[in-house]
């Protein structure tokens, strides 16, 4: 019996008339219309994923790295061919753009399973964009790439250096607080992001290339580049050629996304101080792969792993300063100790043979291990009556202070509550309240927003007031700081004890026992959800898809029928 050779470039994946001769003849009719050769159609085809738009600034430089990606792949003897699928980009979409992130890693799921091609270069950047295509990529399971766009360059400006968005909070807060001008802060608008690329600080975006980096998805030293420099577009084109390789050499995401590398990430995410998205994100993303997430387990991996980089929000620096610090391999020769050694990278290469000392490292940006800037790791969980199934703080991004807090609550319910009440000069609060905000998680109309950095009230923010102790079922940007706690799970949208919270009652919050309690009777509890109301679901589209379909913060807030079988 002899084995059929498996179809690759524009073989694979036909259309089925009843007659696949003929399906491939119509495919490569069509295609030499767009003037390929019959020499170029016998080539291996990979893909490159296309999420350039006008709407989208991070993705300002995606036609420049696609033309790289695709030098990289001619030169190595494949075709290339380039395909849109949806761009996401955090300020300019309604609700929120992690509404959307699930749509984008189902399009890309099956844009690389429907269409023919051997391998795939996805390019993203904004910070939903590269955690939906390693998702897609997962459960498509081809080998893939991925590249990101790169960050932004900080901007010197009066003194000091500005970059999205670490900088936009702080002097939003100063303006909300009257210590900034109306007039100075319309200057600032102009200075805060004045080149192509992601987020310039640790923010979500940049903790997802340093996660694809230790995931083993980027190569090596590849997601820290910026987008505007020369080294960016020599990424792309190497790209290009490792997509080619990985068609001779196939690797499936499977193979190089696994339990170890999954840890791997954890640590990295921990030691960067990074984004707390970025943990729903590699949930959504570990589920893709069947590998469970548990927040319990990253209590004890943030305890023994120290944050050893100086970026803002944790600390000072810009991700160009980290790059030229010497980026992802400097911090995983720093981790060696804690990291597994036998994940794969796109290189075919295991983790312990890729780690090399470097010869440079800058130490203002990342440290060594004697001397870090937190002992521990900047991400925590949280767990009791309050968050039966967890919630999260970031610490290093924190009020040490703050940690440990026993206070009465003032209740938000929801978004149009908060906006309408919070700077309200009667509305009953003090610097010592802890601000909730519920009914804004996944299976609201809010879509999980950005929103958990709850703004200080502009009456305590003007009396000097730059923190409090605020609580939410939804998310806060990776580039944002203070003590506030995330993810409550169960959302109040879904019946959790969040939804019974009233203005008044008292909340008990310790870092030190990892815990969150809600501090009513049980019988007052009872009287409460015996009253509550589970919200209506959307009629249809989308938003009835999620309704019905997406999980809760712990599980990745991904689709149930999207994630691994079993």
């Amino acid at each position: 019996m002899t084995n059929t050779p498996p179809k690759r470039g524009l073989a694979r994946n036909t259309a089925n008339y009843g007659d696949k001769d003929f399906a491939l003849y119509l495919r490569r009719s069509f295609a030499k219309s767009m003037g390929y050769s019959q020499t170029m159609l016998e080539k291996p085809v990979v893909g490159i994923v296309d999420t350039g738009s006008d709407y989208n600034n991070c993705h300002r430089t995606v036609p420049e790295l696609i033309e790289a990606v695709k030098r990289g792949i001619l030169a190595a003897g494949g075709l290339p061919l380039a395909f849109p699928t949806v761009s996401l980009c955090e300020p300019s979409l309604f609700p929120t753009s992690m509404h959307f992130r699930n749509l984008a890693a189902l399009d890309t799921e099956a844009m690389l399973t429907a269409q023919p091609m051997d391998a795939v270069v996805m390019i993203g950047g904004c910070d939903k964009t590269v955690p939906a295509q390693l998702m897609g990529a997962a459960s498509a399971d081809i080998p893939a790439v991925q590249l990101v766009t790169g960050p932004m360059l900080a901007t010197p400006f009066q003194g000091e250096r500005l970059s999205a968005c670490t900088d936009c909070r702080r002097y939003w807060a100063q303006y909300r607080a009257g210590t900034v001008s109306q007039e100075r802060i319309g200057v600032l608008e102009g200075r805060l992001a004045t080149t192509a690329g992601t987020c310039g600080v640790m923010g979500t975006a940049s903790t997802m290339a340093c996660i694809g980096e230790a995931l083993g998805m980027i190569p090596l030293g590849h997601g820290s580049i910026p987008a505007v420099h020369a080294d960016r577009l020599r990424a792309a084109e190497e790209a290009g050629a490792r997509a080619v390789w990985l068609i001779e050499n196939p690797i499936k995401p499977s193979q190089i996304m696994t339990e170890h590398s999954v840890e791997n990430a954890l640590r990295v995410l921990l030691a960067l101080g990074g984004s707390t998205n970025a943990l729903i994100h590699l949930t959504a993303i570990a589920g893709r792969v069947g590998v469970k997430i548990d927040l319990r387990k990253l209590n004890a991996l943030s305890d023994s792993t120290p944050v050893l980089v100086d970026l803002k929000p944790t600390g000072e620096g810009y991700m160009e300063d980290f790059h030229a610090a010497g980026g992802m391999p400097a911090l995983l020769w720093e981790l060696r100790d804690l990291l597994h050694m036998d994940p794969i990278d796109v290189t075919g290469v295991k983790l312990g043979e890729r780690l090399i000392e470097p010869a440079f490292v800058d130490r203002r940006y990342i440290r060594e291990r004697a001397k870090p800037v937190s002992p521990v790791g900047g991400i925590v969980s949280l767990f009791g009556s309050l968050a039966p199934r967890g919630a999260i703080l970031k610490r290093s991004a924190a009020t040490e202070s703050l940690f440990e807090k026993e206070a009465r609550a003032v209740v938000f319910d929801g978004l149009e509550d908060l906006a309408n009440r919070i700077d309200d000069p009667g509305l009953d609060v003090t610097a010592e309240d802890i601000l909730l905000l519920k009914n804004a998680g996944s299976l609201t109309p809010a879509g999980m927003p950005e929103a958990g950095y709850l703004p200080i009230p502009s009456r305590l923010a003007r009396a000097g007031v730059k923190d409090m102790v605020r609580m939410s079922d939804c998310r806060m940007s990776g580039t944002a700081f203070g003590t506030i706690v995330l993810h409550i799970t169960p959302e109040a949208a879904a019946g959790g004890p969040l939804a019974l919270v009233e203005s008044g009652d008292r909340i008990r919050l310790s870092v030190k026992d990892r815990s969150l309690d809600l501090l009513v009777p049980e019988d007052e509890l009872a009287r409460r959800r015996a009253l509550w109301v589970a919200p209506p679901k959307p009629k249809r589209g989308w938003d009835r898809l999620i309704a019905d379909q997406v999980l809760q913060a712990d599980e990745g807030c991904d689709l149930a029928v999207l994630r691994a079988e079993g």
